[in-house]
């Protein structure tokens, strides 16, 4: 498909290795090491570490694949610092400890600890004292067994070699168990008898500047977890809030029923149930990005997985319940049953659906900076219109998603180029990644998408390019490879993809917007731009509102009167007032 483009930044595919496995986890996380010029991949199907020369990015090539079963059942994740690589290693028992082992850059293992229950994620610390796993601690499908979720935290400050069981700490919730929890965090797990501790499920983590606090995403919990590291203690629960899907950006395409694609408002709330969570710092100050993908408890004894048609909803809080549970409105709507009955009183006031289908930047204190709405599913509709909200496992497959998670944005990594801070978020299901500048965090530039699927053959074709985006990892251009890169591990397909980042030294487009004026001003229905610049109209909370492609003249009429500013993509603000 390639690119859609709207600023100056872009993406450009250099290189891909292929596994030939489909549909099986093939290519998941990945780590580079700039010793060496390798990348170290999860591969699920074949529970191994793979690793991968790319000295030469154009080729990348298998170099061996490292055997973790002796290990565990096999890798979740992998991380890398100063020559050495950590895998993190499921048990292959339900509730069974997992496993770090410790690579030097040719595979070899050289260390291993134990940590929690599933670790899902490994990061070290930015100045390389610390290794932290995420342990999610997921039940067995018959909820006889509900291990603790916990996070790890492992000193290796004294070398990899040297570390022992004595350098690992496990902090765990169940000193939450009694705790006054903010209601939007999620504790819902065997219908309700879980404990807190129990029930909170760690899936990412993000690391401070500093290395000071991590950052733990529990997604099904809608929580961020905060840990002191130095302190070797977890501070706080933080609930993410819900997502009003009625307000006005917020809309989605609800149903897989309708021919036709309709972005629209909804009376439900969206759980922003992030997956990846990183950070970056821009103006003296850092800030938390997440790719609000949403998941849902769906086990042999415990779903929370229901139709909106088959809810109870309360006639008072929806009058016109039959019509919004139609196939083709809401009816089809994946949501949850285990949030939303505000007065226990056996129907349902509120709806919830899972995930948020935006990316979304908080500032240090867990609190919302910026939510992308819905202008992931507005960016691809543009792109792709005849594939929009397709699966990834399915070529023919146009607007299979949209009663589900929509694109579900995956993955997130960043990058400061040029002086400019660029996010990238991998899209799961239609695949592709989205590029924005992140430069001011409370109104982020959308500057590509770039695609590498080939819908015209079958998905499990060798050409069908990247399908199911599940880690993106960022090598700057310092690493001896040529060019600034981005690496996409792509679960379905198999495949891992090298993008050259493309950024200008100078963005900023003196020609066209040194002289843009907007007039008139105060306007009324119609806002003229002296120059076809393109831009967007956002509010003074940075809120995008309309979006345009370099027209002449932007409609005003569905804004309520109020000022707003009209936003060049280069940064360049015009206020105005709308009356």
């Amino acid at each position: 498909m390639g690119a859609t483009a709207f600023g100056q930044v872009s993406l450009n595919l250099v290189g891909t290795y292929r596994t030939n496995i489909f549909d099986d986890s093939a290519a998941e996380i990945v780590a580079f090491d700039s010793a060496s010029q390798r990348l170290f991949v999860v591969n699920g199907a074949d529970a191994t570490v793979d690793i991968l020369d790319i000295s030469t990015p154009t080729t990348p090539t298998l170099v061996s694949q490292v055997d973790v079963t002796p290990y565990g059942e096999n890798a979740n994740s992998v991380a890398s610092y100063g020559g050495f690589i950590a895998a993190a290693i499921k048990d292959s028992t339900v509730g069974g400890n997992g496993t770090v082992a410790f690579l030097d850059n040719t595979g070899m293992v050289v260390n291993t600890v134990k940590v929690g229950v599933l670790p899902d994620m490994a990061i070290f610390s930015p100045n390389g004292n610390w290794l932290l796993t995420a342990n999610e601690g997921e039940p067995s499908d018959d909820y006889t067994i509900d291990p603790l979720g916990s996070v790890s935290i492992i000193d290796v400050s004294g070398g990899i070699a040297n570390v022992t069981q004595a350098d690992v700490t496990t902090l765990d919730f169940t000193a939450f168990n009694s705790a006054t929890l903010d209601p939007s965090i999620r504790i819902f797990g065997n219908n309700g008898t879980a404990t807190v501790a129990e029930d909170l499920e760690p899936e990412y983590i993000a690391i401070s500047p500093n290395s000071q606090t991590a950052y733990v995403v529990c997604q099904e919990n809608n929580a961020l977890a905060v840990v002191d590291i130095n302190a070797k203690s977890i501070s706080t629960v933080l609930g993410l809030g819900f997502k009003d899907h009625n307000a006005a950006g917020n809309g989605i395409d609800a149903s897989n029923d309708a021919v036709a694609v309709n972005i629209a408002n909804w009376p439900i709330k969206g759980m922003y149930q992030p997956d990846a969570i990183t950070q970056f710092a821009t103006a003296g100050s850092f800030y938390l990005i997440t790719a609000n993908e949403g998941d849902a408890r769906d086990y042999d004894a415990y779903s929370e997985e229901v139709r909106v048609r088959d809810l109870n909803l309360d006639a008072t809080a929806f009058p016109n319940a039959a019509l919004l549970q139609e196939d083709t409105l809401l009816g089809r709507l994946r949501c949850t049953d285990a949030t939303g009955d505000t007065d226990n009183d056996g129907d349902f006031d509120e709806i919830y659906s899972f995930g948020a289908r935006s990316f979304t930047i908080w500032d240090s204190a867990g609190n919302l900076v910026y939510d992308s709405g819905d202008e992931i599913e507005q960016r691809t509709l543009s792109a792709l219109p005849a594939q929009f909200n397709s699966n990834n496992d399915d070529n023919d497959s146009y607007k299979s998603r949209s009663d589900d998670k929509g694109p579900e944005p995956e993955a997130v990594t960043v990058a400061t180029i040029n002086g400019k801070v660029l996010a990238f978020i991998g899209l799961e299901r239609i695949g592709g990644i989205m590029v924005y500048d992140v430069t001011d965090p409370t109104a982020p530039i959308f500057e590509t998408y770039y695609n590498n699927r080939n819908f015209s053959v079958d998905a499990d074709s060798s050409a069908a390019g990247d399908l199911g985006p599940e880690g993106l990892l960022y090598i700057p251009a310092t690493a001896g490879l040529g060019n600034h890169l981005l690496v996409s591990a792509n679960e379905i397909s198999g495949t891992v993809s090298l993008y050259s980042i493309d950024v200008p030294v100078s963005v900023t487009s003196a020609t066209e917007t040194r002289y843009l004026n907007i007039y008139p001003n105060p306007a009324g229905d119609k806002l003229h731009l002296s120059q076809p610049v393109p831009g967007k109209v956002i509010d003074l909370q940075g809120r995008m509102l309309l979006r345009s492609e370099g027209a002449r003249t932007l409609d005003l009429r569905g804004l309520t009167p109020g000022m707003y500013l009209f936003r060049a993509y280069d940064g360049t603000n015009k206020k105005f007032i709308h009356q």
